[in-house]
């Protein structure tokens, strides 16, 4: 047997705080040496922090990174362990972003990214370059290209995220070359309903090329990525180890690397694509020998029993049903990104919320709050200020729903109203007007933007964080106010739909008994900024209207595509009415781009949002006839 400890960590970082993002690796290293763990995983750019975007083309950003990276060297120079942890480095005019393999007070090698996304929300393909098979270079008299790692318990082969994610990646011709333990670093976004994607990529992965893989993945957010952590062991095919979410630290597992190589003499597969590889001139991947560097400390270790005690049966099953799963996972997701970019920017003191009493900043509130709890279990409710501003559209019913979860919660509320305030500023714009009148939506908008511009002048005098409160849904067709609604410093739910927002505030409202959420949910949603408003009466049903913007934005497809997926998804739903639905979508989304390049920075939670920066990137300035049928 060859037994070897492995342990996964995640570690929250903030961009470009090379010391402190050390220590934090320092920490838990350390931990793991105590532990008896072998090798010791961390994620992606754990060094300087990820994403840094652009900020790699300051060569003071590079420059920064390697004095910490021999610093973590040093003083983990006496450890049995051998890490492998995330750093950039500058090669003579080029960006590689790395796996840097480190035991015994050095830095034994360097191996680079292959594969750069450029797509969604990444942008390395135009700030790192490519590594390279073959790739044999020298950084700092260290060596720097596409190489295995020796050790007295087996054969290490580095790799960077996006290099499993291609079954053209470096795995291949790396396990063909003697690698056992593939080491993946990544810093992968949460995307809702990814995480079994991920987990199912690497079974796949390690079944395919006979390997062991180690992934470890950042967890934190950085601007509005979040991160979820969770990392994987995987025995060619078989899990091993799953390791937790959402929170920071380390996890570890026992593996026989003796079954990885056995699984490959049983795997005919396998062996004969190995054949066909040599065969047709396959560049061999040299390894380094480093069984000199550093001896592991393996004697302690215990063979790796199933938990439950069996080889033959079943582990008890402790999956969450899908429904608890995809609500806890979208609110711990946002509560990480609500309190990451309250921590790391280091420029608030408290939670701002300008509570309508509906469900939109209600779900926006209750999110801070679970954040809140986290970092103040004693009083959630000291670290928010939530305000009801009425006007003379507002509803007793609201008033009273904003006020009892409010309560409930231990936020402190307060009611202003803007009643006064409006009737001068529509009187300004009337003035300004002459003759002509003001127009209903101009009315609308004028409420919209007194209460924002007031919640600006609470937070410039108290640091507070002003949360915008918008649901994407909404925002996709415009269906908000410039320099109102749409306004704030981080918006918390701009990229969670309608029909989302609503089944997470049921479900909470299941779990928890809020009577504050049962009455929000009591009133049909509506923005009270003219009489008897309701959401989908001036727009469209909510699910159609969610259809709709996945079906156009999503899946691209044109208006009349759209109504016949539409045709089939809402059979009971007049076909006449249903292209009135689509028409009046594609109208109010095309208008509307304008406004989302003005929105606040948004926390993302899938493939597909409004962040153009981030996601869906179309011009503002665009002709329609395209979408016209042909």
């Amino acid at each position: 047997m060859r037994l070897v400890k492995i342990g996964i960590a995640s570690v929250n970082t903030t961009v470009g705080a090379f010391q402190a993002n050390t220590d934090r690796v320092l920490a838990l290293a350390r931990k793991m040496a105590a532990e008896d763990v072998t090798l010791g995983v961390f994620p992606e750019q754990v060094i300087a922090g990820y994403p840094a975007e652009d900020l790699v083309q300051w060569q003071g950003f590079i420059d920064h990174q390697w004095p910490q990276l021999e610093r973590f060297a040093k003083e983990t120079a006496a450890l049995p362990l051998v890490s492998i942890v995330g750093v950039a480095i500058a090669q003579q005019g080029v960006r590689l972003n790395c796996a840097a393999v480190v035991a015994g007070g050095r830095v034994l090698g360097l191996v680079p990214k292959e594969k750069l996304p450029t797509y969604n929300v990444f942008y390395e393909g135009r700030t790192f370059g490519h590594g390279q098979p073959g790739m044999a270079e020298s950084h700092q008299g260290v060596p720097l290209g596409d190489y295995l790692f020796q050790f007295d318990f087996g054969v290490v082969a580095p790799e960077v995220c996006e290099d499993i994610w291609s079954a053209d990646g470096p795995m291949r011709r790396r396990s063909y070359s003697g690698g056992e333990l593939v080491v993946n670093l990544s810093a992968s976004p949460f995307r809702l309903g990814f995480w079994d994607t991920r987990r199912e990529l690497i079974a796949t992965r390690a079944s395919d090329h006979q390997v062991t893989i180690a992934y470890a993945n950042a967890v934190g957010s950085n601007d509005g990525l979040i991160f979820d952590g969770g990392g994987f062991i995987n025995q060619n095919g078989r899990h091993v180890l799953e390791t937790p979410r959402f929170q920071e630290g380390y996890s570890q597992a026992v593996v026989d690397l003796d079954r990885t190589l056995r699984l490959r003499t049983e795997n005919t597969t396998w062996r004969v694509d190995r054949e066909s590889w040599v065969a047709s001139g396959g560049m061999k991947v040299p390894t380094l020998d480093c069984t000199a560097v550093v001896r592991t400390r393996r004697e302690t270790l215990s063979y790796p029993v199933p938990a439950h005690r069996s080889f033959f049966l079943p582990a008890p099953d402790t999956r969450r049903p899908a429904r608890v799963a995809l609500c806890e996972d979208i609110l711990d997701a946002l509560a990480l990104g609500v309190g990451d970019y309250f921590e790391k920017t280091r420029a608030f003191k408290l939670f701002g919320i300008a509570l309508s009493g509906g469900r939109d900043s209600l779900l926006t509130l209750l999110i801070a709050h679970r954040y809140a709890k986290r970092v103040r279990p004693e009083d959630p409710g000291s670290l928010i200020q939530a305000f009801y501003m009425p006007s003379p559209y507002s509803s007793q019913q609201t008033r009273d729903a904003a006020e009892t979860i409010a309560r409930e919660l231990g936020v402190p509320f307060q009611v202003v109203s803007i009643e006064e305030a409006f009737e001068r500023e529509k009187a300004a714009a009337q003035q300004m007007l002459g003759d002509a009148k003001l127009t209903p939506i101009t009315e609308q908008n004028i409420q919209a933007r007194i209460r924002a511009q007031r919640m600006w002048n609470w937070s410039n005098s108290c640091g507070g964080l002003f949360l915008q409160t918008g649901n994407m849904s909404e925002k996709s067709v415009g269906y908000t106010t410039i320099g109102g609604d749409l306004m704030g410093a981080l918006a918390v739910i701009a990229n969670v739909p309608k029909t989302v927002v609503m089944y997470l505030l049921d479900y909470l409202q299941e779990t928890t008994g809020l009577e504050g959420i049962r009455k929000v949910l009591a009133k049909p949603a509506g923005p009270e900024l003219a009489h008897d408003q309701v959401g989908e009466e001036e727009l469209m049903p909510f699910p159609i209207l969610d259809a709709c913007f996945y079906l156009h934005a999503g899946e691209k497809l044109t208006p009349s595509e759209m109504r016949t997926a539409l045709t089939a998804m809402f059979p009971e739903v007049d076909a006449t009415a249903l292209g009135g639905y689509v028409d009046r979508f594609v109208k109010l989304f095309h208008q509307s781009i304008y406004k989302w390049v003005q929105a606040p920075l948004s926390l993302h939670i899938g493939n597909l949002d409004l962040d153009r920066e981030r996601a869906l990137q179309l011009p503002v300035v665009t002709g329609s006839a395209w979408l016209r049928d042909a």
